[in-house]
């Protein structure tokens, strides 16, 4: 620990032999574990094999420059599990801001009341580039949780953008194919079939049944790109009898029971069972229109 430097550099000379054109370490400094080394070149320096430490038999020069770790040419994804399946997950994920959908529910609200009226919903489709009787603005209504027609609350407009992860009008534009697609769900479709007459009532009124013609409206849209063969039938009976005032819930409701179970010409229809009874008529309607058609000898 006390030697000099030419004292370390005779015993340099027993401990150790240099190969031709290699000079003597002039200095080694060394800090936090770091090692400085000369700026010359070194060849392998060869030391003694001990019994006690065969582990070290030589010590190597210093690593010419590389590349600490090797490059991936591709990050790998991270992963978690759920439900058995393995997910890949996205290495950033979009926040929805909260702030932006209250300043998207000002820029339609009311300005005296703290609501979004049909003016306000009428730019609000303008915005989105629909028209407000458009299948796709049902469907945005539905997925609010929309009470009325014609009509946002702040909580459904806000908590509906926060459910659909949306916080702007182009990203509620990009939620449409996605929220089409979900109409091909059989069991989504009938919660939207069913939700639709109540968001159709006028509450304010007290109304309990749809007018025909608000019913006949509905059929058309709801059943937008999905329509049964019986529906143009069914609309056409509907107009031409206009002792029918109204349509009540359980014929709405069984309407969509009655074009998946009953053929497209009526011939699995089974009157014993608990239709109602404008079902019942429709059918009588339907049978004796192509009886009238049938030639007798």
């Amino acid at each position: 620990m006390g030697n000099c430097l030419s004292c370390c550099e005779a015993d340099s000379h027993q401990g150790s032999t240099l190969t031709p054109g290699t000079q003597p370490l002039q200095q080694v400094q060394r800090s936090r574990g770091l090692v400085q080394y000369p700026a010359t070149e070194f060849k392998e320096l060869k030391r003694p094999v001990s019994t006690e430490n065969q582990n070290q038999s030589r010590v190597l020069a210093p690593p010419t420059e590389k590349k600490m770790f090797p490059q991936y040419t591709k990050i790998p994804p991270l992963k978690k599990q759920g439900n058995g399946e393995t997910k890949r997950l996205s290495f950033v994920s979009k926040d929805i801001s909260e702030a932006k959908i209250l300043q998207l529910y000002e820029q339609y609200k009311d300005p005296v009341e703290e609501l979004i009226l049909a003016e306000g919903i009428e730019h609000f489709c303008q915005d989105l580039e629909v028209k407000p009787e458009e299948f796709i603005v049902l469907l945005i209504a539905w997925n609010f949780k929309a009470e009325t027609m014609c009509k946002f609350t702040k909580d459904e407009f806000v908590n509906g953008c926060k459910n659909l992860k949306v916080d702007s009008i182009k990203s509620i534009r990009s939620k449409f194919p996605e929220l089409e697609a979900e109409m091909q769900n059989k069991q989504s479709f009938k919660h939207l079939y069913k939700w639709t007459y109540k968001f159709c009532l006028d509450n304010d009124s007290g109304q309990r049944t749809l007018p025909v013609d608000v019913a006949i409206s509905l059929w058309k849209l709801v059943f937008t790109g999905s329509e049964p063969t019986l529906l143009e039938d069914w609309l056409e009976f509907l107009e031409k009898h206009p002792t029918i005032k109204g349509i009540p819930k359980d014929t709405w409701d069984m309407f969509l029971n009655f074009v998946e179970q009953v053929g497209d010409d009526l011939s699995t229809y089974d009157d014993t069972e608990a239709w109602p009874s404008l079902l019942d008529d429709f059918v009588e309607h339907e049978n004796d229109k192509k009886n009238q058609n049938v030639k007798t000898d």
